[in-house]
């Protein structure tokens, strides 16, 4: 059941494009806007790429984790789905996932942008990277995914939902800047392995938190 819900969410986004046209346009809107609009050394730059970049992103992911439940809003879908047999904590899943999914689509398109258009050398080690962009994905996507499915039946929701999720996701971020700056300098993992560390215990935490707690979050 889990790969039909997930199935369905990938399905939609891809007969409408909604949600990755809009995340890679305005992405790529704002990387333009630092590019033009920041001209110091390319050491400068490297320092503050990483806090730039997760800036993009995470506005962006916001984006696709409001729309993954405004679409079934309407003509009240999202009741019927949870009128099925299916677990509230499995409909948790699917939006995580599927978030997750839009999430790391988005950046394989904005993460070459974003390194050419700020002229940014590539890391040495792009494993190191990829495993943090994975992980801190997976972390904004449990967030946010379960305070998407909290504001849903909110009149102003689409305002509510980035209030709500960036002061929680907020150590996540520092986190995320912390290891993204030590990897692009080609730093040991040991002296940033705390960072990683705090990435791991948020994606655990929240993802147990929504588990557990969505059967509530999905009641009217």
């Amino acid at each position: 059941m889990l790969a039909v819900l997930v199935r369905k969410d990938l399905l939609i986004e891809f007969r409408s494009r909604e949600i990755l046209i809009s995340m890679i346009t305005f992405g790529a809107a704002i990387t333009l806007l630092y590019a033009f609009s920041f001209r110091p050394s390319p050491e400068s730059m490297q320092t503050f790429a990483p806090g730039l970049m997760w800036m993009v992103f995470l506005f962006v992911s916001v984006l696709a984790l409001h729309r993954s439940h405004s679409l079934e809003k309407e003509f009240d879908a999202f009741s019927m789905i949870l009128s099925a047999p299916v677990e509230r904590s499995v409909l948790f899943i699917s939006k995580y996932l599927s978030g997750f999914i839009f999430l790391v689509v988005a950046q394989m398109v904005l993460l070459p942008l974003f390194f050419l258009f700020l002229q940014l050398p590539l890391p040495a080690n792009l494993a190191q990277m990829v495993a943090v962009f994975l992980l801190v994905d997976l972390g904004i996507s449990a967030a946010g995914s379960l305070l998407s499915g909290i504001v849903m039946r909110v009149r102003v929701n689409e305002m509510l939902l980035p209030l709500m999720l960036f002061p929680m996701v907020t150590p996540l971020l520092i986190s995320a800047v912390k290891s993204t700056a030590s990897i692009m300098d080609n730093q040991p993992f040991n002296q940033w392995k705390l960072w990683f560390q705090l990435i791991v215990s948020f994606v655990i935490v929240f993802s147990l938190i929504g588990y557990l707690v969505y059967d509530y979050v999905s009641e009217e």
